[in-house]
């Protein structure tokens, strides 16, 4: 047999759809599919006053499940909150998980199906270094993912992510296990997305694109036995195929579907980038903006955005994402600069051409980001450079990240992107 240095296998895999307008209302026929009959429903508050945990569980119930509501996710889940979940799912028995909201229920979700199905300490689970980076045991239960927003794409993806107080910082588990055994995408739950919240949710979107379409080849990697394969293996032809489609979806969609959120067209397309962008980047992996992230919504002091809970400081995840992306690109682009280059084409295919091609892609992004209302430095959510290191240090943690960006990332030059992000671009 022929031994190979480098990588020459990749892997892709992807959850099973319903998509489309009322699909919702089948969902109980297809968790009685999965064999499940005694369903926990998890969602947030703020989703449980829209009805439409309510109305799954009403569809489930007529097909004969035997189903229950917890209704206390966090948005942005914390180790604490999740940890509350999963003690109170601990309280019966559940032979399935029903997931309703945006990535904070379905990872939450994600994180209790694991830890009911496969008791162990949280940060058993949690990748490394931060955590041990546990392996389930085996085979976990069937998980439903209903989204309500256009953004995680955390209905096809095998990683959670929780913000880790203890540490300050955000991390998460990642395997494929974890990824959810369907989901049922229906575009009219999106509807009443206010526009900051379709703003910041699609700039999650546009990032697990990029990132992913970006990201460090599958065969640059050193080659993998087979038990020591990981849920992100690179860029590879079949994960670049589905962030093409995101990109162009976004182009023709982002900003109507902000501008004008009863436009249902638009809110089709936004669910179908997610789809899209969750399919590449769930196999494929981000880089750089997503560790950048971690410690920007781990650490933020002050900002509280108008259209979510204004209890408590919080850099939603689709902004903490994109703040350093404009920055990112710039100094990636030398790895591949056609790529760099056919990305912003497909997201802004009349953008005047930069005096550096180099400056493309960010231009594109910041001029996107100022049209749809989103801050694209760090100091429009309160960040100075006296913060710089504090960031450094939280974003060297996220090594599952770093590992997938396509040019080799250290302190000194994250220093340097997150200074570059200090400004709007």
């Amino acid at each position: 047999m022929t031994e190979y240095q480098n990588e020459t296998v990749f892997t892709w895999g992807a959850t099973p759809l319903k998509f489309g307008a009322g699909a919702v209302d089948e969902i109980g026929h297809d968790l009685a599919q999965q064999g499940a009959q005694r369903v926990l429903i998890l969602t947030d508050p703020g989703i449980v006053a829209s009805g439409v945990p309510e109305r799954v569980a009403e569809a489930a119930r007529s097909s004969g499940l035997d189903v229950e509501i917890y209704d206390q996710v966090k948005v942005e889940p914390t180790d604490e909150s999740v940890g509350a979940a999963v003690e109170f799912a601990q309280q019966s028995t559940w032979d399935g998980f029903v997931a309703v909201g945006g990535g904070s229920s379905i990872d939450t979700a994600k994180a209790v199906n694991l830890m009911t199905t496969w008791p162990a300490d949280l940060y058993d689970y949690v990748n490394p270094p931060i955590g041990g980076g546990k392996a389930p045991d085996g085979p976990l239960k069937p998980l439903v993912a209903v989204p309500t927003t256009a953004g995680t794409g955390a209905e096809t993806t095998p990683v959670c992510i929780m913000d880790l107080k203890r540490h300050k910082v955000k991390s998460g588990i990642s395997h494929a296990r974890l990824r959810p055994t369907m989901a049922v995408i229906d575009p009219l739950l999106t509807l009443p997305m206010p526009p900051e919240v379709t703003a910041a949710c699609g700039m999650d979107v546009l990032c697990h694109a990029l990132e992913s379409y970006t990201a460090k080849p599958f065969h640059a990697f050193a080659r993998h036995r087979p038990e020591t394969r990981v849920a992100y293996c690179g860029a590879n032809p079949i994960s670049d195929a589905w962030a093409e489609q995101a990109l162009g979806l976004l182009a023709r969609s982002f900003r109507k579907a902000v501008l004008n959120g009863g436009d249902l067209q638009a809110r089709t397309d936004m669910m179908l980038a997610a789809t899209f962008a969750g399919m590449g980047f769930g196999n494929a992996g981000v880089h750089i903006p997503h560790a950048c992230a971690y410690p920007l919504a781990g650490q933020v002091r002050s900002y509280r955005p108008g259209s979510y809970p204004q209890d408590e400081a919080l850099l939603p995840h689709g902004k903490s994402v994109s703040l350093t992306a404009p920055a990112t690109f710039a100094y990636t682009f030398p790895t591949d600069p056609d790529r760099h280059l056919r990305a912003a084409r497909m997201l802004d295919p009349i953008a005047p051409e930069p005096e550096e091609p180099a400056e493309l892609l960010p231009s594109v992004l910041a001029r996107l980001m100022r049209d749809i209302g989103v801050p694209n430095g760090i100091g429009g959510v309160g960040f100075e450079e006296s913060d710089l290191s504090m960031l450094v240090e939280g974003t060297l943690k996220q090594e599952r990240l770093l590992a997938i960006a396509p040019r080799r990332v250290d302190g000194e030059q994250l220093e340097n992107i997150f200074r570059a992000s200090l400004q709007n671009w």
